[in-house]
């Protein structure tokens, strides 16, 4: 598969700054993968909700071309649906679309 799925977890926000955008980013960029998907879920989703800079970054991932999602579960545990949403990320519940990417081939990276 030419597809890649990166599901970032961490709450770390150098892990996301370093790792997680800056890759996801220039994988979409440099043609390494003709599909990414970013995949918003768990702590992630509670920072990605409260910090700017984080959001600024986000906006260059979707200018890139890089599909957004999220976990719903999560996001509304942590309260924060509506703001991933205005962000640009498509919240819903991940459980079956992870095994539905899983099954087609999807690369999968976890942050």
């Amino acid at each position: 598969s030419d597809s890649l799925l990166v599901v970032w977890t961490s709450g770390d926000r150098e892990v996301a700054r370093k790792m997680v955008f800056m890759y996801t980013k220039n994988a979409k960029l440099k043609h390494w993968w003709s599909r990414v998907r970013l995949v918003v879920w768990g702590p992630s989703a509670q920072l990605l909700a409260n910090d700017k800079d984080l959001q600024n970054e986000l906006e260059e991932l979707k200018a890139a071309g890089v599909e957004l999602q999220a976990c719903k579960a999560c996001a509304d545990r942590y309260g924060v649906s509506e703001k991933l949403e205005k962000l640009g990320c498509q919240v819903i519940y991940m459980g079956e679309p992870l095994t539905r990417h899983l099954k087609e081939g999807f690369m999968v990276l976890t942050f």
